[in-house]
C-alpha cells in the first residue's frame, strides 16, 4: 500500500539544508585527496565500508530485507547506474574541478523530470518546467563556451580538451543519477525500506568501482595520510551511510516535490566549497552558466 507524503516541517528542511552542505562537500573531499588516493578507489571503497555498515543496521535492528520481494531486479539496476555514475565522477574529476564537476552533476533533476514525463503519466511537465529545462541547457551551453574563450588554441589546446571530458562526464553523471531516481520511482523500490534501496546502490558502486580501480593496478590499502582517511571516513560515514540513509527516509515520509526544491543549493555549497578549499577559479561564462543551470532547477522542481 502507498504511503502518504505530507508537506515539508521544520525538521525536513533543517535536514535537506545540512544534507545539501554534505553533498555540496563530497566532490571536494574526492579531489582533495586524489592525489593520494585515486578518485576511483576512494568512492568504491567509501560504498563498501558504507554497504557494510547499511547491511550491519539491517541485521542489528532488524529491518526487513529478501531479495525475494520483488526489489532484486530492479535493485540490480539501480546499482549499476548509481555505479556509473560515481565511476563518471570519479573519472571526470581527474579533468575538471570540482566546481564544475558540483554544477553539471547536479543537472540530475533537469533529466529526472524529463523521463518522469514520458513514462508516467502524472508527472507531464507543465509550462515553468519546460521553461526550467530550456534554461538548464541553455546554461550548460554557455558553461561549455567558456572554456574556448579562455582557450586561443582551441581544440587543439590539452587543457581545454580535459576539461570538456570531465564537465561532460558531470553531465553523463547527471544522466545516470536520472536514470536511477525513475528505476527507484518505477519499480517496487519505491516502497521498500530506505536500507533496502541503499544497500543495492552502495554494493553495486562498490564492485564496479574498485574492479575498475584493481583494474589499473591500484591498491586498497590507504596510506597512513590524515588527508586520506579523512576525506574517505566522511564519503563513508557522513555521505553513503548518513545522508543517503537520511534521503531516502525523507523521500518515503515527505513530497518528493518539495524536496527536490531544495537541490539547487547543492552545486551552490559544492562551488562555494571548490572556491574555498581547492581555489577554483570561476569564470564569468562559468558563473552566468552555472546561473540558468541553477534557475531550470528550481523550475523543473515547481508545481503549478
Amino acid at each position: 500500500m502507498s504511503m502518504t507524503r505530507k508537506n515539508l516541517d521544520g525538521l525536513a528542511i533543517t535536514l535537506m539544508l545540512l544534507l545539501c552542505v554534505c553533498w555540496g562537500l563530497q566532490q571536494v573531499a574526492v579531489k582533495l585527496a586524489a592525489p593520494i588516493v585515486s578518485s576511483s578507489m576512494q568512492i568504491g571503497l567509501r560504498s563498501g565500508l558504507a554497504a557494510l555498515m547499511v547491511y550491519a543496521l539491517i541485521l542489528v535492528r532488524g529491518i526487513p530485507f529478501s531479495l525475494r520481494d520483488g526489489t532484486l531486479l530492479p535493485g540490480l539496476a539501480a546499482g549499476a547506474l548509481f555505479a556509473f555514475e560515481f565511476l563518471c565522477v570519479a573519472i571526470g574529476l581527474n579533468f575538471t574541478s570540482a566546481s564544475h564537476m558540483s554544477v553539471f552533476l547536479y543537472t540530475a533533476p533537469v533529466f529526472t523530470v524529463i523521463g518522469l514525463h514520458w513514462l508516467i503519466p502524472s508527472e507531464r511537465m507543465h509550462a515553468s518546467q519546460w521553461l526550467g529545462i530550456v534554461s538548464a541547457f541553455a546554461g550548460m551551453a554557455v558553461a561549455f563556451s567558456g572554456a574556448f574563450v579562455t582557450s586561443s588554441k582551441g581544440l587543439d589546446d590539452p587543457h581545454l580538451v580535459h576539461m570538456l571530458v570531465g564537465d561532460g562526464l558531470g553531465v553523463l553523471g547527471g544522466i545516470l543519477w536520472a536514470a536511477t531516481t525513475v528505476t527507484i520511482r518505477k519499480s517496487k523500490l519505491s516502497e521498500a525500506e530506505p536500507t533496502t534501496t541503499l544497500l543495492y546502490q552502495l554494493a553495486g558502486a562498490a564492485a564496479i568501482l574498485l574492479a575498475y580501480a584493481c583494474s589499473l593496478g591500484e591498491s586498497m590499502l590507504i596510506p597512513a595520510s590524515p588527508l586520506a582517511w579523512g576525506s574517505i571516513l566522511f564519503q563513508t560515514v557522513v555521505v553513503a551511510f548518513a545522508s543517503y540513509l537520511t534521503w531516502f527516509w525523507l523521500l518515503r515520509h515527505y513530497l518528493a516535490s518539495r524536496l527536490s526544491v531544495f537541490s539547487f543549493l547543492t552545486p551552490l555549497f559544492g562551488v562555494a566549497a571548490g572556491v574555498l578549499f581547492l581555489h577554483d577559479a570561476i569564470s564569468p561564462r562559468f558563473a552566468a552558466g552555472a546561473c540558468l543551470v541553477l534557475a531550470g532547477i528550481v523550475l523543473v522542481n515547481r508545481r503549478p
